[in-house]
């Protein structure tokens, strides 16, 4: 197949999206497919349009030899521009993106964030035609909103911890007033890789907390901090896949745990009794319905102390490095990180 794997984009998740990119395009390389790496933003002036006229030439944009190190770092070569890029008001796809995504068989979403995972991107594919893997618009917009997640959660049946939506220019109520109290999670409301995301104990941290998270976003949410053990559950076609634990050496799960090798623990499958692994994985499913999410995705939970399990949230375009957690849980299935990629595409196209 001829396959664009779409990356980068500017939201604060770019490189973590174009390492996903790199491994996803060489992964369905290894698997015989013609994927090619094209940065969402920053596009590539560099091809030859006449060949877009031609199936002839379409093949040359997706050659058998192809370095995917190369592509990488071409888009890495726009970080530095990317700020210059943004203020000149210039559209959103760049250079030959929708002509090259069109002539594929299909498009790999390998962004993160809100312009790729925020059903933009999505709804502009849908109404050209382009197929792609991952939600549809309706999906990926309810997703990436933290704080609609929550409400829709709360409506079917998924519990979620106590929270609330706080819009930039809104009074502050101190925490004892807010309903929500101390210890609590501030993050953005649609922000990823738990950028932004402080864990506040007094209320000088607590007002701390919403400065940095304003500073990103103008709605953040507010939620009663769990303490206990952490988990994500990947959901493919409806499906529940292995739960997996996630254990950071040091704090929480943020950016920094997430993405330095050897500070969090992983365990899959997590170690929790039969009982307990069937709970989290019908609510994970739960997550996916309630949002209205298609193809995958992966829900994050915390269970507390007391064995109780709140969701947080859903990732429709989770990470997708060998070493991401839902590649883990597909692992522990016997599926490969090529073939887990091949099969998300055939997911898709279903």
């Amino acid at each position: 197949m001829k396959i664009i794997v779409l990356a980068g984009g500017i939201s604060t998740e770019r490189d973590v999206s174009i390492v996903s990119g790199t491994m996803v395009c060489k992964a369905l390389r290894e698997k015989g497919h013609r994927a090619v790496l094209l940065d969402v933003y920053c596009g590539d002036d560099r091809i030859d349009r006449e060949n877009l006229k031609s199936e002839e030439g379409i093949c040359r944009l997706f050659p058998e030899a192809y370095d995917v190190d190369a592509a990488a770092a071409y888009m890495r070569s726009f970080n530095d521009r990317i700020p210059d890029m943004k203020r000149s008001g210039r559209t959103f796809f760049g250079a030959n993106v929708l002509e090259l995504c069109a002539a594929a068989d299909v498009v790999f979403m390998a962004l993160h964030g809100e312009d790729g995972e925020g059903g933009k991107v999505q709804a502009v594919f849908d109404l050209m035609g382009i197929p792609y893997t991952g939600s549809g618009p309706l999906g990926s917009a309810v997703a990436m909103d933290k704080g609609l997640s929550r409400k829709l959660f709360a409506a079917n049946g998924v519990p979620t911890a106590a929270g609330m939506v706080l819009k930039r220019g809104e009074e502050r109520l101190a925490p004892d007033k807010n309903g929500v109290g101390l210890p609590c999670v501030v993050k953005p409301c649609c922000g990823g890789s738990s950028v932004g995301v402080e864990i506040a104990r007094t209320p000088e941290a607590y007002e701390h907390a919403l400065d940095v998270a304003f500073g990103y976003e103008k709605e953040v949410v507010v939620e009663q901090y769990i303490e206990g053990r952490e988990f994500s559950v990947g959901v493919v076609e409806g499906k529940a896949y292995p739960v997996i634990e996630i254990a950071p050496l040091v704090g929480f799960y943020d950016y920094k745990n997430k993405y330095q090798a050897g500070s969090t623990i992983e365990t899959c499958p997590a170690q929790l009794c039969e009982e307990k692994t069937k709970e989290m994985q019908r609510y994970a499913e739960m997550a996916y319905e309630a949002l209205k999410l298609e193809c995958y995705g992966r829900m994050d939970f915390m269970m507390g102390k007391d064995g109780k399990i709140y969701c947080l949230e859903a990732n429709t375009l989770p990470g997708m490095t060998p070493t991401s957690l839902l590649p883990q849980e597909a692992a522990a299935l016997g599926m490969d990180f090529p073939s887990l990629c091949e099969h998300l595409i055939q997911v898709s196209l279903r």
